[in-house]
């Protein structure tokens, strides 16, 4: 099949996702949150889903016609998404945009790991990262303190796990429960957002009571 087919078939199929957006898009323009929350929760998620399929379908587009721009993409689609790396010491933050999906969701989540992995690949050009034989990494889920409350999702059915593989390529030995210990937490912010932070198992404690004197929970303003 030539490349000119492909796209056609391709850009037919993605027309028919925009439409199904554009539908729940407005399907939320009339729904009220405060007599139907769960309605508009199901639907927002349906949007948000949808829309990143469309984002992934697009980067294909991209490689398909034109290969040589995909690098260049990767970067654009890293600082579009704003996705930041900073570092203190042995501490690593990385900050990626909005919240996490449901595992079971059938979401392509190479709409995170690819631009992840592109500014990781990126950051190291620049900057030196430790390779951390034992760790801590923490899930920060942080939602809008505006937002419902009731949207906040439990942690074992949330999407870690390739996220977790493409930070553990550049800075881990191994990312198994032997070397790599996890933990999450739930904040406020301004924004939607996680922070996934990585750092030595000895530095842990005290960052972690640093933390909690630091930070806004959603039981202080409950």
């Amino acid at each position: 099949m030539s490349n000119q087919k492909i796209l056609y078939e391709r850009l037919a199929k993605l027309e028919g996702e925009i439409q199904k957006l554009n539908n729940t898009v407005f399907a939320l323009k009339t729904t009220d949150i405060r007599t139907y929350p769960e309605n508009y929760g199901d639907l927002s998620m349906n949007a948000a889903l949808r829309a990143e399929r469309i984002a992934c379908q697009m980067r294909n587009l991209v490689c398909l016609a034109a290969p040589e721009k995909r690098s260049g993409y990767l970067k654009e689609a890293a600082d579009a998404q704003g996705i930041e790396i900073c570092q203190d010491e042995d501490l690593i933050s990385i900050t990626l945009p909005g919240l996490l999906s449901k595992r079971k969701q059938h979401v392509n989540a190479a709409f995170l790991h690819e631009p992840l992995n592109y500014a990781l690949q990126n950051y190291l050009t620049v900057h030196s990262l430790p390779l951390y034989r034992e760790c801590v990494v923490c899930f920060s889920q942080i939602y809008d303190r505006n937002g419902p409350f009731d949207r906040v999702r439990d942690y074992d059915n949330l999407e870690f796990k390739q996220l977790l593989d493409t930070i553990a390529t550049y800075i881990m030995v191994d990312d198994s429960g032997l070397y790599c210990d996890s933990y999450h937490t739930t904040e406020l912010g301004d924004t939607d957002h996680t922070v996934i932070y990585v750092m030595g198992k000895s530095r842990f404690p005290q960052w972690l009571k640093g933390r909690k004197n630091e930070i806004e929970t959603i039981s202080e303003i409950s």
